[in-house]
């Protein structure tokens, strides 16, 4: 088979639940992720995109009707591009790149788009059609942000606790303590800042229309371990996890822009890295957190290589104890170095607008590759109702 490459990612600034986005429809924001990355390769005809994937968690509002699509005609490309929306919760826009790479791979395409969206501030509230014609009680709108909703009575009530609630459980099973959540918090927002003032993500991140945010939203330049250790507990009364050691709701969007070796020439920019490997795996729904590890050991088997040859990971911090839990059973398979893990701040800082979340730490771990000049990567994410998906990028620059 063909191998498949990254050549460029861009992404919008990550907006805060309510924040500098919230009046950015959710297509519009799709439609300036996917606008930005063709901008920064002008040589490229759009017309010769052979599909876009799109990634998209809620599609309960503006994000209906296929996002992906919509994106492809807001974003003003010639409306022969065809695209379609995936959605695998929080992986989604991860899922989608994996696809793409796949048609690539088997020659069914030379160039391809990967991205996803999520505003998380206008996803609407639902309301389940009734059973009869006007039925004489209330009716309750359902929140379709985040977690789950409409629940099925036949799914067993510890598959559908919340986030927190099964995050709590990683906790006790793992012994991770809340003074450990709250340095891997305080450390991503560090490094976060430091990565934006030193202008690493200069070149990643397009600014939205009609908005004046030029940098992730969330992000707390003034924030300390000390500071986060006074914060409640969010989930159980006696809890580890708070709003501070935890991601925020977000509202943002990613693209990738991937190819054959050949669509070099066409698309005017060398490939800046080659997947390598795709990895994916299940669990109990509760144990969600703790699925990347499978599914990044599955990764580097199918690329071939181990953990002692990585020099980069990109995590979505979704918890930080699940993303603890996950580093410290990487570390015993030969990671060398717990700081080679997110280095450039994680999901806790940044943000976590769920179907954009996969096309963010794929594109910053390529980006990382080059300032490094390491060879090997890993882009990993947790999913809700018990999925990790990973990828392996080897640098080729």
């Amino acid at each position: 088979m063909s191998s498949s490459f990254v050549y460029a990612s861009v992404r919008t600034p990550f907006g805060r639940f309510n924040g500098a986005l919230a009046d950015t429809r959710t297509d519009d924001l799709a439609a300036t992720a996917l606008k930005g990355l063709l901008d920064r390769s002008p040589d490229l005809d759009p017309g010769l995109v052979d599909d876009v994937f799109w990634g998209n968690a809620n599609g309960a509002g503006e994000d209906n009707r296929n996002v992906g699509r919509m994106a492809v005609l807001l974003a003003g490309m010639p409306v022969s591009v065809t695209a379609t929306t995936v959605n695998r919760l929080c992986g989604s826009s991860l899922d989608a790149a994996m696809m793409a790479a796949r048609m690539i791979e088997v020659d069914d395409a030379e160039i391809a788009i990967a991205g996803g969206v999520e505003s998380m501030t206008r996803a609407p509230w639902v309301l389940p059609k009734p059973s009869r014609r006007f039925p004489a009680g209330d009716v309750t709108a359902v929140s379709t942000t985040l977690g789950w909703r409409l629940v099925n009575e036949r799914m067993p009530a510890e598959w559908t606790a919340s986030l927190g609630e099964c995050n709590e459980q990683l906790q006790e099973k793992f012994s991770i303590s809340r003074e450990r959540q709250d340095e891997f918090a305080a450390r991503s927002h560090r490094l976060a800042a430091e990565a934006w003032a030193k202008g690493f993500y200069d070149d990643l991140v397009v600014p939205v229309p009609g908005t004046d945010l030029v940098q992730d939203e969330s992000i707390r330049t003034d924030t300390s371990i000390e500071a986060l250790a006074r914060l409640k507990p969010a989930f159980r009364p006696d809890g580890t996890i708070t709003a501070g050691n935890c991601s925020p709701l977000n509202d943002g969007a990613s693209a990738v822009l991937l190819g054959s070796a050949s669509a070099a020439a066409t698309i005017g920019r060398d490939p800046l890295a080659r997947i390598a490997g795709r990895g994916w795996a299940a669990l109990e729904p509760q144990q969600f957190g703790y699925a990347p590890v499978e599914a990044a050991n599955g990764a580097l088997e199918r690329a071939g290589i181990t953990w002692d040859d990585i020099g980069a990971v990109e995590l979505n911090e979704a918890f930080a104890v699940q993303s603890i839990a996950c580093v410290d059973a990487w570390i015993g398979l030969g990671l060398r170095d717990a700081e080679v893990v997110n280095a450039k701040g994680g999901a806790i800082a940044i943000g976590h607008p769920l179907g954009a979340s996969g096309g963010r730490i794929l594109g910053t771990l390529a980006a990382r590759l080059v300032e490094s000049g390491e060879r090997w990567g890993v882009a990993a994410i947790c999913i809700g109702v018990g999925q990790g998906l990973a990828v392996v990028l080897e640098n080729v620059t």
